[in-house]
């Protein structure tokens, strides 16, 4: 009689460690689609950049600290960077990208220049489809990362060689005012 009661535990604990592992696979395969899905805006608003640039170095020619950063920044292999590393230069980027906006306010002529203002725009919607790809893929990783980390899932998971990922977080620069002085 103990004999089937363990042996009834033991199928338990094996049927219960395959559908954890399939909601790893799962929650997983849904992270990867999410930063696929940040990573195609992230590579829009990459490729907006030296356009960008290209215009305003013409207005701007005393500011060729924050251009030369941008597309140091922009000018690294995307497509061999892994997915941390992109995180971490777009946030990088982000903060250049936003001086150089600010730019445009110390220049009107800039501002009107009818190539920036098409530019511009273009990159106001790459930023917003970001925020929004950020949103996302940061609620598919905290879900994730809740599985990963929550007893009795964290012992599978450690099985299973699952890890906590990382979230797309606004960078120190982001969260500050940014301080144009000409």
């Amino acid at each position: 009689m103990w004999i089937y009661i363990i042996i009834a535990i033991i199928i338990l604990i094996i049927i219960y460690a395959f559908a954890l592992y399939n909601s790893f696979v799962k929650l997983n395969n849904k992270v990867k689609e999410a930063f696929s899905t940040m990573d195609v805006y992230l590579k829009k608003r990459w490729d907006l950049i030296p356009n960008i640039v290209e215009t305003v170095k013409g207005y701007a020619k005393h500011e060729k600290d924050t251009l030369k950063e941008v597309i140091e920044l922009r000018n690294s292999a995307y497509d061999k960077m892994s997915d941390d590393e992109k995180i971490k230069t777009n946030e990088q980027i982000s903060s250049g990208i936003s001086k150089i906006m600010a730019l445009a306010e110390a220049y009107p002529d800039l501002k009107a220049n009818e190539n920036f203002k098409d530019l511009s725009k273009e990159l106001s919607k790459a930023e917003d489809d970001i925020a929004n790809s950020r949103k996302y893929y940061n609620g598919v990783v905290r879900i994730y990362n809740n599985k990963v980390e929550m007893f009795p899932s964290n012992i599978f998971a450690r099985l299973f060689g699952y890890k906590s990922k990382s979230m797309f977080e606004a960078s120190a620069n982001e969260r500050e005012n940014i301080k144009v002085e000409l």
